[in-house]
């Protein structure tokens, strides 16, 4: 059965190559951009593919190899080898052959929501927005700002930002949810823990070829900005906020100078917020597909806690636990990630065999 799925690879490994050599396609921008995106996404695939079939024609000359006398014993052992590398193989075939992901490879915009718990659900939901930061400054992804509300003490009641670096998605789409946080605030006397929340929502931004938006569909409001800002707010109508008239979908962008500058960041927002409700179902199909493991996206499901007495980080859609609390609030996710992705890997190889 996998030599079966391998030899339809290799037919459509070749079938593009020889497309991309022909004088339709190489003239043909979008085509070939598309064919030769499919090919490179193919690659690791069609090599590892090559590599298997090697490998089972050397287990059958070893066997061959074997019926000689002076020769079973090297043989014996050059089959375990072999058996081993095919099952390596195997397993990396299998990983390689799973659907992708479609969004994968997009920049994100994420949100991020004071929940309960106050100031000190504030001050965490900024916590939480300095260690996606610094996730994105250690893969070399640029971020911007796209909407805050920030509160007096340094936190945020919410924030919006873009995180722009290819792969972005598919690394921490696993974040959506409620992040619970159980620690002594600094403005308890008492010395009790508290419990408190920041909602996480990951989206994949949406281009213009994913979501068209027509100008008429469009309100446009402008207003005056107000708290942090500098000399400009308060004194121009700087300020935007956008409603869809078709899908109901609001968002607003003041953190910029320019009513310009607001509205081209507006627009980002509105194209994800819009592409989100779009693909509600579908993201719910994907969550099924999963078997739930690493959860629906929904912000309502409590993914995380961060509890600060014991320096522990607990993901409760997969029972991981570790004690690198600050090393992961400084934006080191990756041993949180990786085990997330192997949890999501593995359901859906369950769901296939």
């Amino acid at each position: 059965m996998l030599l079966a799925k391998l030899q339809n690879v290799e037919k459509r490994y070749h079938e593009l190559e020889k497309l991309l050599s022909t004088p339709e396609i190489i003239s043909h921008r979008e085509k070939f951009q598309t064919y030769s995106k499919e090919l490179g996404d193919l690659r690791e695939l069609f090599e590892k593919s090559q590599e298997y079939k090697t490998v089972i024609k050397e287990i059958a000359d070893t066997k061959t190899l074997s019926q000689d006398e002076e020769m079973k014993e090297l043989a014996k052992t050059e089959l375990e080898k072999l058996a081993s590398r095919k099952q390596a193989l195997a397993k990396d075939i299998e990983v390689l052959l799973l659907p992708k992901d479609p969004f994968d490879e997009k920049n994100i915009i994420i949100e991020i929501r004071a929940g309960t718990g106050g100031e000190e659900a504030a001050l965490f939901a900024g916590e939480l927005l300095r260690m996606y930061l610094r996730y994105a400054e250690r893969h070399g992804w640029k971020t911007e700002t796209l909407s805050s509300n920030p509160t007096g003490l340094g936190g945020y009641k919410e924030v919006v930002f873009n995180i722009i670096g290819k792969g972005a998605y598919s690394r921490l789409k696993f974040e959506s949810g409620t992040h619970r946080v159980q620690r002594v605030p600094a403005t308890e006397s008492g010395g009790r823990v508290h419990t408190s929340a920041a909602t996480v929502a990951v989206l994949p931004e949406a281009e213009d070829v994913d979501i068209k938006v027509e100008p008429k569909d469009l309100r446009i409001d402008t207003y005056r900005a107000s708290g942090a800002g500098g000399q400009h707010v308060n004194k121009t109508d700087s300020a935007v906020r956008i409603t869809h008239l078709p899908t109901g979908v609001v968002v607003a962008c003041q953190d910029e100078r320019s009513q310009l500058q607001n509205k081209t960041k507006a627009m980002k927002f509105l194209r994800t917020k819009i592409l989100e409700q779009a693909e509600e179902k579908a993201q719910k199909e994907r969550a099924q597909s999963r078997k739930i493991l690493v959860g629906t996206g929904d912000r309502s499901e409590k993914i995380r806690t961060y509890n600060f007495p014991q320096g522990r980080i607990t993901d409760h859609r997969i029972g991981f636990t570790i004690y690198r609390l600050e090393a992961v609030l400084d934006g080191d996710l990756e041993e949180i990630i990786e085990a997330l992705v192997a949890a999501d890997r593995t359901a859906k190889l369950e769901k296939i065999t």
